[in-house]
Order: C-alpha cells, then sequence, then structure tokens
C-alpha cells in the first residue's frame, strides 16, 4: 500500500524550480539528520541534472526527541524565508549541519544579510511554530515516520535520495 501525500503541495510550502515540472519531489527532512544531510547534495545534483523537469519542495519534519536543533533550524529557515532568503538558509543549514547551534543559525542568518532582529523576532513566531508543525502533522498523515522521506507526483518513495535519483536517471533513458 503506497502512501499518499497530504495535503498536496501547496502555497504554503516553499518550492524550487518550475511549478509546472513534470516531477514533483517532496522531502519530508530534519535539518539535524545525518541521512537529511547525506541527501542534500544528491537533491542538488538531481537539481542539476534534471532542471526544469523537477520542482522541488521540502517539509519540516524535525525529530526533536533526536536532534535538539532540528525545530530551531526549521523555524530558522521559515524566518529567512518570511525575508525571502528560505533557501539560501535551508542550503546555509545543510552545509553547515556539524556545527549545527543556535549560534551558527544567528551567524548564517548575518552571512545572508537577514535583518537579525527581525529574524530574532520571527524566531518566536507562533506563525512559523505553527508552519513547522502543520508540516510535521502533513507527514504523519502521509505515512511519514522518518527523515529523509519522499514522495514522487503525491506518492511515497520507497528509498533514499540516492535510489530516487537512479530511478529518474533509468526513466529519462
Amino acid at each position: 500500500m503506497s502512501s499518499q501525500l497530504k495535503p498536496a503541495v501547496n502555497e504554503r510550502d516553499h518550492l524550487q524550480g518550475a511549478a509546472s515540472a513534470p516531477i514533483e519531489i517532496v522531502e519530508y527532512g530534519d535539518f539535524q539528520c545525518p541521512h537529511c544531510g547525506a541527501a542534500y547534495p544528491v537533491i542538488k545534483k538531481m537539481q542539476e541534472v534534471f532542471g526544469d523537469q523537477i520542482k522541488f519542495i521540502f517539509r519540516n519534519f524535525p525529530l526533536s526527541e533526536s536532534h535538539q536543533y532540528a525545530k530551531i533550524a526549521a523555524l530558522a529557515a521559515e524566518a529567512a524565508g518570511l525575508q525571502g532568503k528560505y533557501w539560501e538558509m535551508h542550503d546555509a543549514i545543510y552545509e553547515n549541519q556539524g556545527q549545527l547551534n543556535d549560534g551558527l543559525l544567528y551567524e548564517l542568518a548575518q552571512n545572508l544579510g537577514l535583518d537579525e532582529q527581525q529574524f530574532e523576532q520571527d524566531l518566536q513566531s507562533t506563525a512559523l511554530n505553527e508552519k513547522v508543525e502543520a508540516d510535521f502533522e502533513s507527514g504523519m498523515r502521509s505515512g511519514v515516520s522518518g527523515t529523509p522521506s519522499f514522495f514522487v507526483n503525491g506518492q511515497k518513495f520507497d528509498g533514499g535520495a540516492e535510489d530516487l535519483y537512479d530511478m529518474l536517471k533509468d526513466s529519462a533513458e
């Protein structure tokens, strides 16, 4: 039985690529999860190779019990998003995952040229907390039990980022 993505991708999601792309990939990820960290360069490679054929959506699935900074990192990415730098923060967190802590998030915000006072306020915002919670709940409803979990065109994909890349390569040939 395959699990369906619930809800479908919508305007609340962060999307990279052409909205009309035929292949929609949704990742439920945790910014502190080492497996998500390992998937990050593979997804970048997929986006490079398949370009306009792919749209990529990232939904927050912080496993806070195991990862102390997962939730604050998700909030930091969302807060950066309010200043138009969601993907820059997303990438910067994964690229510095080994040093992830509260201080790093403020440093990244500074490096991205964010308004730091605004960033700090937004980290505390109920709306952003609710967005992260809503992503997490949508993951639960979609049958996500761990990270990273991928959905391709609304169907749960059984495998990791490398498997996904191989499947796309095979179907393109």
